[in-house]
């Protein structure tokens, strides 16, 4: 960074100010090999290759019968039952022209059966089974349908859930290459901040952005260093700066960046690093500092509660994702009808405390919390997520605005 502070009245645009700090992104921690269990949230560190064919042989989709579906007339008939096949059973002998085998999901078929008819379209008879008329293939898994041996199983940069942690088993794979978990440093800057049960004295407010941001940190799967609030003192500040740097990777402030407070913590990152101080065309929020601290990654968010959690997830959680390893780090918004009007023209990006609501008539519609300051949580604690409306624009009933659901920015 270059050390400049930008005070002037031009607003950075959030994409443009997140394309800068993904271009700043540190390289993603050591390499790790861990069983799958200790593997969630963790990022793929290379790529992997299919093992096996999946599946590994052709089995059955459905409890029913397997035959060959020559043998069957057109208008469908009656074929010897002949045996029994279970999952984790042996495939048996070669079936025979003529006949079935009663089989179950996942059952190995028999050599030479080709399809499956699902047993409550069938009856038996005695020894027999009558079958309707049959398709091909029906209801058969065939052997590499899903995946081949060698087949990339999955990328570098995947972030790993309970379905690949799932499919990984599946192929017998038991360990896996993981980036260790980013260590990020968190720190409070502000004399006014008490913490929760402790008594206030007159200016003084209780700190609930340790623990937001500190939830918001954990859910991204980083490991969190909490250290507490800095004192509004120069030294006692680089004191913990400094420190916060020889143990994480990232450092993480909220407070003490806006034009006119209280300089203590914008020194200090000045004297151990470099800092630059943006204005982003973003509401609520707009103070974001970005620099670094003895050569570790270093990001101030504003103190405001709404902002902080908002510039959190809108910009903090894609540079935390690169830093972590991670390919695709930008969530997909969805476009829904909006339940609101929003006919206030901002210069700033405005991200409003949103849920989905049930129209008139069924549909699914994007619905406002009345309440929109950047320093209160209820809004945040009745939404669900954040309706987008971009600068200079303006939003009337029923046309679509981008929706970014809270389950996708925190995970």
């Amino acid at each position: 960074m270059n050390g400049r502070v930008c005070d002037s009245g031009v607003l950075m645009p959030v994409d443009e100010a997140i394309r800068h700090l993904l271009d700043q992104a540190p390289p993603p921690p050591p390499v790790q090999r861990v069983d799958l269990d200790h593997a969630l949230a963790r990022v793929l560190a290379v790529d992997i290759l299919c093992p096996m064919n999946l599946p590994a042989w052709d089995n059955s989709a459905m409890d029913g019968y397997a035959l060959r579906a020559a043998d069957l007339p057109e208008e469908g008939g009656y074929l010897a039952l002949t045996g029994r096949i279970a999952a984790g059973d042996e495939p048996g002998a070669p079936l025979q022209a003529g006949q079935v085998v009663r089989i179950f999901t996942g059952a190995p078929l028999p050599p030479g059966a080709d399809t499956v008819v699902p047993q409550e379209s069938c009856r038996v008879d005695g020894e027999r089974v009558w079958l309707p008329s049959v398709t091909r293939a029906d209801h058969v898994r065939k052997e590499g349908e899903e995946l081949r041996r060698g087949d990339l199983l999955l990328k570098a940069g995947t972030r790993l859930r309970a379905q690949e942690l799932g499919l990984l088993a599946g192929a017998g794979i038991a360990r896996v290459e993981v980036y260790r978990p980013l260590q990020v440093g968190l720190l409070s800057s502000g004399d006014e901040l008490r913490e929760p049960g402790e008594p206030l004295a007159p200016g003084q407010i209780y700190n609930s952005n340790r623990r937001s941001l500190a939830a918001l940190l954990r859910g991204w799967g980083v490991e969190v260093h909490d250290f507490g609030v800095m004192p509004d003192q120069l030294q006692a500040s680089r004191q913990a700066l400094s420190r916060a740097a020889t143990e994480c990777d990232v450092l993480l402030t909220s407070g003490g960046v806006s034009v006119g407070e209280e300089d203590h913590l914008k020194q200090a990152i000045a004297a151990l690093g470099s800092i630059d101080l943006w204005r982003l065309a973003i509401q609520p929020g707009k103070p974001l500092a970005f620099g670094d601290v003895q050569g570790k990654p270093w990001l101030g968010l504003p103190g405001n509660p709404s902002a902080a959690l908002i510039t959190a997830l809108i910009v903090l959680r894609p540079f935390l994702f690169r830093a972590q390893g991670v390919d695709q780090v930008m969530p997909v918004p969805l476009q829904l009808p909006a339940g609101f009007d929003w006919l206030q023209r901002n210069k700033r990006r405005q991200y409003l405390r949103a849920r989905l609501t049930p129209d008139a008539d069924g549909h699914l519609c994007v619905e406002l919390h009345p309440q929109q300051s950047s320093a209160m949580l209820t809004a945040a604690c009745w939404a669900d997520g954040l309706a987008v409306v971009d600068c200079q624009a303006q939003v009337h009933k029923r046309d679509n605005v981008l929706y970014l659901p809270f389950a996708a920015l925190m995970h």
